[in-house]
């Protein structure tokens, strides 16, 4: 997986669904919004910002929308405007995804759409390239989610039962191949927020990997709150030069 800009801002909101079959808890309306910080030795930059929407629709199921942009002063060295967006049913299972990436002069879109049968899930994904365009099909013998929709179901889990440091690992359709999330629960601790606020967080690691074990990022770090609402408060991910830490603008 590409670490883009809004590719780690779409890592921190797949930090906690297992392969087990839960039950989505009815959601409402909501707004989540993020800072992009890039931090290396003294340098603490606030380089973009991020939104992250759910919204109910009339036939009972949801519509979300990630989206990413860099601020002025990174607008100059790399614009980046970024969206993701996704249809769920009321289980909050995935039925049409949809990633535009527009960095500087690159521009994609990637489209995948769901189907299940038998408790099996399968993909048609489809990638929009100035050169042209390509199809695949995936398959998944469990729940599979893509990288908004796996979002809603972690707060669904008990993290009572989460054995600490143990592997967890669910399928990630990324618009071109089946990706492995692995997660692994580190316990609760007291985070520091950008506003100087503490906050008690769950501290969880993870990794995404691709067919025969090849990583395919670094490893991630993430802190989601201990309260019933599981909002992540904290990612950090390592860049070639310094990292990017994404807060929870409260």
């Amino acid at each position: 997986m590409k670490q883009t800009f809004l590719g780690l801002i779409g890592i921190m909101i797949t930090t906690m669904v297992l392969t087990q079959e839960m039950q989505a808890t009815p959601m409402g309306n909501e707004t989540l919004r993020y800072e992009i910080v890039y931090h290396w030795g003294m340098i603490w930059k606030h380089a973009g910002d991020a939104t992250l929407s759910l919204h109910k629709t009339a036939d009972g199921g949801y519509r979300s929308e990630l989206t990413g942009k860099t601020r002025s002063w990174a607008d100059k060295v790399y614009p980046v405007r970024d969206t993701l967006r996704c249809t769920m049913n009321a289980k909050m299972q995935p039925l049409r995804y949809e990633k535009i990436t527009h960095e500087k002069d690159y521009y994609a879109r990637d489209e995948i759409v769901f189907s299940y049968h038998y408790g099996d899930t399968h993909a048609h994904c489809t990638r929009y390239r100035k050169r042209g365009t390509t199809s695949i099909d995936l398959s998944a013998k469990t729940q599979a989610y893509d990288m908004v929709s796996v979002f809603y179901m972690l707060r669904n889990l008990d993290y009572s039962e989460l054995s600490r440091n143990k592997g967890y690992t669910t399928i990630i359709f990324s618009g071109k191949e089946k990706e492995y999330l692995t997660i692994r629960y580190k316990g609760v601790e007291n985070i520091k927020m950008r506003n100087g606020s503490q906050r008690q967080a769950h501290h969880i690691s993870f990794k995404f990997t691709q067919k025969g074990g090849k990583q395919s990022s670094d490893d991630i770090d993430a802190w989601m709150s201990t309260d019933a609402a599981r909002i992540p408060l904290l990612l950090v991910g390592k860049l070639p030069v310094g990292e990017v830490k994404c807060y929870y603008k409260e």
